[in-house]
């Protein structure tokens, strides 16, 4: 009896966290030098408990009245199928390369997903696995229990977690993700697909039949287009097209007619690339997305909506789940708040970085950079820093942002901030968005990040536009016109240690170069890696800053 008490006391009673209601306003502050990273005032038990809930959701994906879910076992059936399979004869008739699939491991690897890490792993690298999760699932795809059978979805995960020289990174961007390809290629071929064939060649129940029916039917109500180079999102046109397929009422309801005749929307043909920003700095922000136009609402809530109006979701549907799990909506944020970045140290060692080089670009970035980005004080400057080891001596003690989250405008290409004037009033007028009290204010220009991580998050701008940290820190005129965005496996040749980046120019890899998807255009519109110079100049126009000058400042930046 006294254990039932203690377990009801426990176990059943609402958590302190639950009666803390975070600041999601227009007004909302962070007092400066301090941060998010625990949202809800939980005890360091119940974060713990949150996190590694929040993190299971992202990895699985929780809503569970997505509009869009892949049969499983008959998908399963259909990779492993032979040539002869009818569906994929018609595919292959119709060219889709992705019929070669032999193996579900194969299916995600092209899609970009992570593997999960050692059960070993320690830290921020230790990772919760699903209850029931298939050792064949890797990080991103998530599996939903249906009456009508299990469903596949692809999660947070797929996009914001990747892998670094083999170590699965969560919150870290994806670098080579295929997810809006994925979208795209599903909208085009699903719907041709008939139901009987369907049904006849992946040996579905009537169940998995009813499930691929809804994804049909749901699809048709979904618009995509696909990033021009890897790395970078759609997300915009992708919602934006989405909602055009729709009728034009709170509720955004689904139109038969639209669906097949969409409203025009500019983002059809208006280059919006950008990429999804790491989960990291969202501690430290009072707004949301790369131009900060997410001004009220918890971040998450409006992942959900994005996510599944490109997903056919009905938004009645979707506003009752969110209302009915607060719980999980709960859990997923303190994850993505919590969330700590890595540290260089983490995977290269600490005396491949020269203190007295990165004190002197602290200086440097102090006195150029620091009202931007932050101020970032160093273990090396406290009074015990000779008692520290080569590790504790780099790490970053406190981080000073700014306690309402700027937007500068300086010269990076515009398109991406443009894009948001396209379908802002389409977002704000739905009810759900009023429910959650999100609001979206078009921009002029970008949020400059907390750096914290930087090191990891290469390319740089939010158009990944610049290979390295040292082109960072060059001028416009002087960046790689052209390079390539490679995968993160071979610490000695995949990454440039001295400059913090791709490897550029003769140092690329020769096989990156067979991948056309990885060949970065800067010509090309909305990927110029123009901007973010002015404060590199004097006032006579010469560079402000030597090759030693740059190169100390990049030591810096790796111990942030």
């Amino acid at each position: 009896m006294l254990n039932l008490i203690i377990g009801l006391m426990i176990g059943f009673t609402s958590p302190s966290y639950a009666s803390v209601d975070p600041d999601w306003s227009e007004n909302a502050t962070i007092i400066p030098g301090e941060n998010r990273a625990n949202i809800y005032e939980a005890t360091p038990t119940e974060l713990e408990q949150l996190r590694n809930d929040g993190y299971i959701h992202a990895m699985k994906y929780p809503v569970t009245v997505t509009g869009l879910l892949i049969p499983y076992r008959p998908l399963i059936n259909f990779l492993t199928s032979g040539t002869d399979n009818p569906i994929k004869k018609l595919l292959l008739a119709m060219g889709k390369k992705m019929a070669g699939f032999q193996t579900e491991a194969e299916m995600y690897e092209w899609i970009g997903l992570s593997k999960f890490n050692s059960p070993n792993a320690q830290g921020i690298y230790k990772m919760p696995r699903p209850e029931g999760q298939s050792d064949a699932l890797y990080v991103g795809a998530g599996i939903i229990k249906t009456a009508q059978g299990e469903g596949l979805t692809f999660s947070c995960f797929a996009c914001h977690a990747t892998s670094l020289f083999g170590t699965t990174v969560m919150g870290l961007t994806n670098k080579r993700p295929h997810s809006n390809k994925l979208f795209h290629m599903a909208r085009t071929y699903v719907p041709n697909i008939p139901t009987g064939i369907f049904k006849s060649s992946t040996k579905a129940t009537d169940g998995e039949v009813l499930m691929f029916n809804r994804t049909k039917k749901n699809i048709m109500a979904v618009d995509s287009v696909v990033p021009q180079v890897y790395g970078l999102d759609t997300s915009l046109p992708h919602t934006a097209l989405s909602l055009a397929r729709r009728n034009d009422d709170d509720y955004a309801t689904k139109n038969p007619v639209l669906e097949r005749y969409p409203r025009d929307q500019e983002l059809a043909t208006f280059v919006a690339d950008s990429k999804p920003m790491p989960w990291w700095n969202l501690k430290y922000k009072t707004r949301w997305l790369s131009d900060g136009s997410i001004v009220s609402g918890n971040p998450i809530f409006t992942n959900f909506l994005w996510n599944e109006i490109g997903r056919g979701t009905d938004l009645k549907e979707l506003e009752k789940w969110m209302q009915d799990n607060s719980k999980a909506v709960k859990e997923i944020t303190a994850a993505a708040f919590s969330t700590e970045a890595p540290r260089y140290t983490d995977f290269f060692p600490a005396n491949t970085i020269d203190v007295t080089s990165a004190k002197r670009g602290e200086k440097l970035f102090n006195s150029s950079c620091l009202k931007c980005h932050g101020e970032y004080q160093k273990a090396w400057s406290g009074e015990n820093a000779d008692q520290l080891s080569d590790v504790e001596l780099l790490a970053t003690t406190k981080v000073i942002y700014h306690d309402k989250t700027p937007v500068k405008d300086v010269g990076t290409d515009p398109n991406r901030y443009q894009a948001m004037k396209y379908f802002a009033s389409d977002l704000n007028n739905l009810a759900i968005s009023k429910w959650m009290k999100t609001k979206v204010e078009p921009q002029v220009g970008y949020v400059p990040p907390p750096l914290v991580g930087v090191w990891a998050r290469y390319p740089y701008f939010h158009n990944n536009s610049v290979p390295t940290l040292c082109d960072v820190l060059s001028t416009e005129q002087n960046r790689p016109k052209k390079f390539v965005l490679g995968p993160a496996v071979n610490k000695e040749t995949d990454f440039d240690q001295d400059c913090v980046g791709y490897p550029i120019a003769n140092k690329i890899p020769k096989e990156w170069l067979k991948d056309s998807e990885a060949a970065f255009d800067t010509s090309k519109p909305g990927l110029r890696n123009i901007g973010h110079t002015k404060m590199l100049l004097k006032e006579d126009g010469t560079e402000k800053f030597s090759a030693l000058d740059k190169k100390d400042m990049v030591m810096f930046l790796k111990t942030l």
